[in-house]
């Protein structure tokens, strides 16, 4: 299993008129720790991109079990679970301190820059089989 922190401090313009945290703004921070993750892994999002791949969400699910506000310092975890092979399925947690805030998944399928399914590059599939021996 791959994991990542990332540690995030609640904007302003992420909040409501309540200061909690609008539920589509956890999304982007899913993202932070997705691209943290990859590059984490040497693996950065950028460089799939200039060798032509993309890895759309295909799927996705939240969780909100407390709210986050705003100047909270929150962590989003991300866990790769599984080595990937046709599809990256990452899990996430966000939690202040201890608290365990909001969970959720992505999974992500890869594309060409032309949007057709295509298998992962080789420097990714062996990458990933050498960081889950």
């Amino acid at each position: 299993m791959l994991e990542s922190r990332s540690p995030i401090t609640v904007r302003y313009a992420e909040t409501d008129m309540m200061g909690i945290v609008y539920h589509g703004n956890y999304l982007p921070w899913f993202e932070v720790g997705r691209t943290t993750l990859l590059k984490e892994c040497g693996l950065p999002y950028k460089d799939l991109e200039a060798q032509g791949y993309r890895l759309p969400v295909i799927e996705l699910g939240t969780k909100f079990f407390k709210p986050a506000l705003y100047d909270d310092t929150v962590t989003v975890i991300t866990r790769l679970k599984e080595r990937p092979l046709l599809r990256i399925h990452l899990e996430y947690e966000v939690r202040r301190g201890e608290e365990l805030l909001v969970t959720g998944f992505t999974t992500h399928a890869f594309i060409n820059m032309t949007g057709e399914p295509v298998r992962p590059p080789a420097f990714f599939t062996e990458t990933m089989r050498a960081l889950f021996k």
